[in-house]
């Protein structure tokens, strides 16, 4: 057995080495390495065979791995999992090569990891940051039971197009909420110490722009305006770098003629200057062979260099800089610097996370239950967003449960299950066996379910929409679970059409036309466009995203009333697809309306305004708001409000504070998120709820991306329920 360089002089002086300040002790490291190791810090492959079993005869691609990671070629994998696999592949780096540098192990820890909590978008609709970040933190703790150490999560990518599929990954449309959301999720992740060995290295993605792909296309360039980089995609960037972030990830898309991946001006301006992240910087897979196909790098060794110039540390799955950095660091002292720097700042991130002391350091712990978590998750993501006073079901009321996902154990799981094992969800049906009447409907979908494959609707086949509707016609309520399939929403999973498949709508029309009381539960991974005959023939409406591995038991506490209706929408619904990009946080227009004229921004053949707006969320209660004052304060102003729960139940609501300017000089958006804040009132108490507003907070960056305060003009501050609804204070500032 040989052991490594590193190991064998770090273990006799391990105890006097760790008084040491990280960055001395990186410096003796680099010290003893060579430019061909120093390049190997800087390749990511993906997990490339089954590193407990035996080699795979006769495969010159496997072997060629094999021998770069014996020789120090590999400085982190991802796609490895299981204690098993990570310690025998940690072994081979350990103590097979020269200098014994462990690896670490990425693996894209979505929302959760072999136990599923709710998609992103569906956990923003909580408005809960507390349960975020235990969320967050869960998914951490099974993880790091199994090995690895480093998530390729959050996204923070604003989006305003739900025909994107990646919306689901994110936190939705607005930067303050997504800033929020990214520090909950970055704390949760990554605790108080990375050396914990049940915390992950979280991994801001993807910088920067990605989720404005042009019409809604993956992997598409993207278009803004440099106003809108400065307001809208960057700010949630900067809050998990200020939270810690140990690592960011490139986008795959390009904008201004230049791919994010060799964007120097927007990396060293923007990540590493203004907002001083000095952690790792990965690629997205493939990333930096893909710019010769955006045709911007005229070859691998080309876009090697330019990734490099961009400050890209880690090379994942392109090949380009273990096949070209010792020739440019050779050829060019600059790029020598950049691949030195490249791994100070990988190797500082292993002695973070304590794997240069302990190699095996997440490959000990037992994986705990997270269920319990996840469960919370999915109750307090739902949203109802329509009900006639059916919900919550009552004792006693007959209940037909019928809809292509209601018995569904996969596609309710979401996109992003590489870990979970398939099946794996608890059904709604399942949840509700022995107290309501579940009749399988048409299938939404048929053939292969795959992660990388297109799914294939049902198109034709009704028959059984029909048996089901007979056989529940003697039930006092229908609830039909209906929607999207986890792969039909996610990476590469872009939609032109938002509506619901035309086979549940037939079963939604027939279960309409029984005169029943419909409940709708919708599962989704964006947001959808209910046509208005959907819409107005549902006595009730819940928004279930995709819930994950304990959906079933969490929908059905909510449906029944055990649970509250929780969530508020992270993002605008469109009545239709024309009105994409829709949010709520545009601008004015040189001729707003409505005028009794043609001549006034508008459409002719629907409404500007959407089918269910940003913030929005029914309770079981109601509450009425009253009496807001804006007071001066030592940061800004503080605006209270009394809210008063007008109801026969308990509830919560998000109180949420917008504000508009105008007459500063630049344009600025109608209404915009500052502040929110839950509050939960027994039936006909209330209470005085203060949110403060920083006169910082209205600052904002023009085109050239320097900061303007808002000096003069006039503000406004409207609290309220939700983006279109709220008491409404205005000031002139002098």
């Amino acid at each position: 057995m040989r052991f490594g360089t590193f190991l064998f002089l770090a273990l006799p002086l391990a105890a006097a080495a760790q008084t040491k300040p990280v960055a001395a002790r990186v410096d003796s490291v680099l010290a003893l390495m060579t430019l061909e190791e120093l390049v190997g810090q800087t390749n990511q492959y993906n997990g490339f065979w089954n590193a407990t079993g035996p080699m795979p005869a006769g495969n010159e691609w496997v072997a060629a791995r094999v021998a770069a990671l014996k020789r120090g070629g590999v400085g982190s994998v991802l796609n490895v999992a299981g204690v098993d696999e990570v310690r025998a592949l940690q072994k081979v780096a350990v103590e097979e090569t020269r200098m014994g540098i462990p690896l670490i192990f990425g693996l894209d820890v979505i929302h959760g990891y072999q136990t599923l909590t709710p998609i992103p978008l569906a956990e923003a609709a909580s408005w809960d940051l507390e349960a975020i970040k235990n969320s967050a933190r869960a998914a951490a703790r099974e993880a790091t039971a199994d090995g690895i150490n480093w998530t390729f999560a959050p996204m923070v990518d604003i989006s305003r197009d739900p025909r994107w599929g990646r919306v689901m990954e994110g936190a939705g449309e607005d930067p303050f909420l997504g800033s929020r959301i990214a520090e909950a999720r970055v704390r949760g992740f990554q605790g108080a110490n990375l050396s914990d060995p049940t915390t992950l290295a979280a991994c801001l993605k993807h910088f920067a722009g990605y989720g404005f792909a042009v019409a809604g296309r993956d992997y598409h360039t993207t278009d803004y305006s440099a106003h809108t980089l400065y307001n809208w995609i960057l700010p949630p960037f900067e809050a998990g770098v200020k939270a810690g972030a140990a690592t960011v990830m490139n986008a795959f898309s390009a904008a201004n003629g230049i791919p994010a991946t060799g964007d120097s001006a927007l990396v060293w301006g923007e990540l590493r200057g203004r907002m001083g992240f000095d952690g790792v910087l990965v690629s997205d897979w493939g990333s930096i062979g893909e710019m010769t196909a955006h045709g911007y790098a005229a070859d691998l060794r080309d876009a090697a260099d330019r990734a490099l110039a961009a400050g890209c540390d880690i090379d994942m799955e392109s090949d380009a800089y273990l096949r070209y950095g010792v020739e440019l660091a050779r050829r060019n002292p600059t790029d020598s610097v950049r691949i030195r720097e490249a791994a100070r700042r990988i190797l500082t991130l292993k002695f973070e996370l304590g794997v240069m002391d302990d190699p095996y350091r997440y490959c000990g712990a037992t994986k705990p239950d997270v269920r319990p978590d996840a469960y919370e998750m999915a109750v307090k993501s739902s949203v109802l967003l329509k009900n006639s006073g059916v919900l919550p079901l009552a004792a006693g009321v007959h209940v037909g449960l019928t809809g292509p996902l209601a018995a569904e154990k996969n596609g309710v799981l979401g996109n992003w299950r590489v870990s979970a094992k398939d099946q794996s969800a608890q059904s709604l049906a399942e949840a509700v066996a022995g107290q309501w009447t579940y009749v399988a409907s048409s299938p939404h979908s048929v053939g292969q379910e795959a992660f990388h494959a297109e799914l294939t609707l049902n198109q034709t086949d009704t028959r059984a929409n029909d048996v089901a509707l007979k056989a529940l016609r003697k039930h006092d309520v229908l609830v039909l679970a209906v929607g999207e399939h986890g792969n039909e929403s996610g990476e590469g999973r872009s939609r032109t059409s938002l509506r619901i498949s035309a086979v549940q709508q037939d079963l939604i029309r027939k279960a309409y036309a029984t005169g029943k009381q419909v409940v709708l539960v919708v599962y989704a991974g964006r947001p959808l466009v209910l046509e208005p005959w959907i819409r107005d023939g549902a006595a009730a409406i819940l928004w279930a995203w995709q819930p994950g591995t304990m959906g079933g038991s969490a929908l059905a506490d909510v449906l029944t009333g055990r649970r509250e209706a929780y969530g508020r929408l992270p993002m605008t619904f469109p009545r239709s697809e024309g009105q994409i990009p829709l949010s709520y946080d545009g601008y004015s227009t040189g001729r707003p309306g409505p005028k009794p004229e043609v001549f006034w921004s508008h459409y002719t053949d629907e409404s500007n305004t959407p089918a269910y707006p940003f913030g929005f969320g029914l309770s079981y209660t109601s509450f009425e708001y009253r009496d807001l004052v804006v007071t001066p304060s030592a940061q800004g102003w503080t605006a209270s409000v009394t809210v008063r729960n007008t109801g026969t139940r308990a509830g919560s609501d998000v109180v949420q504070l917008y504000v508009g300017r105008q007459g500063n000089g630049q344009l600025y958006p109608v209404k915009a998120l500052k502040g929110f804040k839950r509050l939960t009132l027994e039936p006909g108490s209330e209470a005085r709820v203060s949110i403060e507003l920083p006169l910082e907070a209205l600052t904002q960056r023009d085109g050239q991306g320097r900061n303007v305060l808002f000096a003069h003009g006039t503000l406004t501050v409207t609290v309220g329920p939700h983006s279109q609804d709220g008491l409404t204070w205005t000031t002139q500032m002098p």
